[in-house]
């Protein structure tokens, strides 16, 4: 017996009925002999550790745009936030860990520069909308790899497909995920938007302070310890606890997310991805020459927009000085005639 064996044997014997068993798998979109060592969902959490994409999201904005300091999330703190508290969530529960580490990690590849002001922006840009979650399926799927994806399972693919809106996943694997990122976006970004002194402790309704407490170990406490304890055939919080985390959702949004400060660079982005976007729309040569490639197969604005979802905040930056923003002739002086 292969080590992948044991460890689909074990599955069996330790894991809830209710898991997502990897030998019971939909599989791949193309047949692959399977490993010796490693299972179908190891395999795929390892191909997303190990991707373009994922090394990208460290220079990608969470909430504050280009922030000064050490200590501000960005995209792949994130990721390894919701990753932690996902796989808390399933060993508790007795739920397939790999799947659920895979599907976190993968859940945001697709997103955009300059967080959900970029996403906003591209969606503003695309005919048919931008989703961050719809183009995290097109990274694993035909843009990694040189265009060959990374051909990840259907049980991952469909669990970063329904990590934030819409259908829910097929998963309780993937149902823990979408919200392990809720719970981990909404803490870590009272705890940036303390830092940057956009609001005070003080301001947070003292009804959600009530229920879910006073600091951030223990509000992830009491969420996750509600999640595992009222869990079963469905994903979820108890009601008074859901009340709580629906009341701090609408604080954020009110306080940090539309209204604050820290937000207000994010006005600017709607022109800038704008500018670029038509820029590259108006001549496909001044594409990449994977990207031409696409334009031929999938048509220019999708492979504009799969261009610029792809860059950093800091590219992106570079892009638009290097195309928009005149910079002075450093050229020798010409002698006088």
């Amino acid at each position: 017996m292969t080590p992948r064996e044991r460890t689909e044997q074990t599955e069996r014997l330790m894991l809830s009925p209710r898991a997502a068993f990897v030998a019971d798998s939909k599989g791949r979109a193309h047949r692959e002999d399977a490993c010796d060592f490693r299972t179908d969902f190891q395999r795929d959490r390892d191909r997303v550790l190990h991707c373009k994409a994922f090394r990208r999201l460290k220079h990608k904005t969470q909430v504050f745009l280009s922030p000064k300091g050490d200590h501000y999330r960005t995209r792949l703190t994130h990721t390894l936030e919701v990753s932690q508290i996902a796989r808390t969530i399933a060993r508790a529960l007795q739920l397939n860990e790999d799947l659920t580490e895979a599907i976190a990690l993968a859940h945001d590849l697709g997103h955009t520069p300059f967080g959900h002001a970029g996403e906003r922006a591209l969606d503003r840009c695309m005919e048919d909308g931008f989703r961050h979650y719809e183009q995290s399926v097109r990274v694993v799927d035909c843009l990694e790899n040189e265009g060959r994806g990374l051909n990840l399972t259907w049980e991952v693919r469909n669990g970063v497909l329904c990590h934030t809106k819409g259908e829910r996943a097929a998963t309780l694997e993937g149902r823990v995920v979408r919200l392990a990122d809720h719970v981990a976006y909404i803490n870590h970004d009272i705890d940036d938007a303390l830092r940057a002194k956009v609001f005070s402790e003080a301001d947070i309704p003292a009804q959600v302070k009530a229920v879910l407490g006073e600091t951030r170990a223990e509000r992830f406490d009491t969420l996750i310890r509600s999640v595992i304890e009222n869990s079963g055939d469905d994903i979820g919080l108890a009601p008074a606890v859901q009340n709580a985390f629906d009341a701090i959702h609408t604080f954020m949004f009110d306080r940090l997310y539309l209204d604050s400060i820290a937000k207000n660079e994010e006005r600017k982005v709607d022109e800038f991805i704008r500018r670029l976007y038509e820029y590259y729309a108006k001549d496909v040569s001044r594409l990449p020459e994977e990207f031409r490639t696409i334009a031929e197969r999938d048509g220019v604005a999708r492979a504009v927009c799969d261009y610029i979802a792809g860059m950093t905040d800091n590219f992106a930056l570079e892009k638009y000085h290097e195309l928009f923003v005149p910079r002075g002739w450093s050229g020798q002086h010409i002698s006088a005639i």
